[in-house]
């Protein structure tokens, strides 16, 4: 039994089915990459896993546990499963450590003092523990990032969603967010994420998986998927990726 596992899932707005029977395991401490063209289901998928969408079909599961349909306690799900989006969704009126210390105080049940000690300690990690008093509008896009991570980090999911992280910055700052990720990695955090940084995807993901229309077509190692895809639309993908410069 893999930790998360994604069993034919469907999604479907009005007409319009966005995920097509799509079946993925992870395993514990398992870094899988999605990619593929925009618009293919990959943002969607990680939106499921969360309940930030609900699916028609199918089951998610984390740790045996189903964590789709009827009955579901989402706060449960969401100190659980950590999702970071590409616009960093912060609250513009709180400080930064207010942004990081409301989820683990609100909904974590943790108490102000560890939430905050929690808080400067991640900040740390990130070199940002001079920030906890800014405000968002008073940080780069590359800082409010890493915020956002930190802030996911900081109700200490056991799997983290990354959602095209790095889709909004400048190409300067992509570096310091992308070497965070490298981090958590390295460090066996249990990740699936959407990214169209395809030379980070080659270095980190234990699993790759090339989704298009809706499903998964082709799935394999780093190796394996970068160097030797076996599927036309797979091949053709990474080979404009290729022309472009970003593999």
């Amino acid at each position: 039994m893999a930790f998360l596992e994604i069993e034919d899932v469907h999604k479907s707005y009005g007409e319009h089915e966005v995920l097509k029977g799509v079946t993925l395991d992870v395993e514990r401490h398992e870094v899988v990459c999605l990619i593929g063209a925009s618009g293919s289901g990959k943002s969607t998928l990680l939106r499921c896993v969360n309940a930030l969408e609900e699916i028609q079909e199918g089951e998610i599961r984390i740790d045996g546990d189903t964590v789709t349909g009827a009955g579901v306690d989402l706060n449960a799900l969401r100190r659980d499963v950590g999702i970071v989006f590409q616009s960093y969704n912060l609250f513009p009126h709180m400080s930064v450590l207010a942004n990081i210390m409301l989820a683990p105080t609100r909904v974590g049940g943790v108490s102000k003092q560890e939430a905050r000690e929690r808080a400067m300690q991640l900040l740390g990690s990130v070199g940002m523990e001079d920030k906890a008093r800014a405000y968002p509008d008073m940080l780069s896009g590359g800082q409010q990032q890493r915020v956002a991570i930190v802030r996911a980090l900081a109700m200490q999911p056991r799997v983290m969603l990354l959602d095209e992280i790095t889709a909004a910055l400048d190409p300067e700052l992509v570096g310091d967010v992308l070497e965070i990720v490298r981090q958590l990695a390295h460090g066996g955090l249990t990740m699936l994420l959407a990214t169209h940084e395809m030379g980070f995807a080659k270095e980190v993901a234990s699993q790759v998986c090339f989704l298009d229309n809706g499903s998964i077509l082709e799935r394999g190692s780093a190796a394996q998927i970068f160097e030797n895809p076996q599927e036309p639309r797979t091949q053709q993908f990474l080979s404009r990726v290729v022309k472009s410069g970003r593999l």
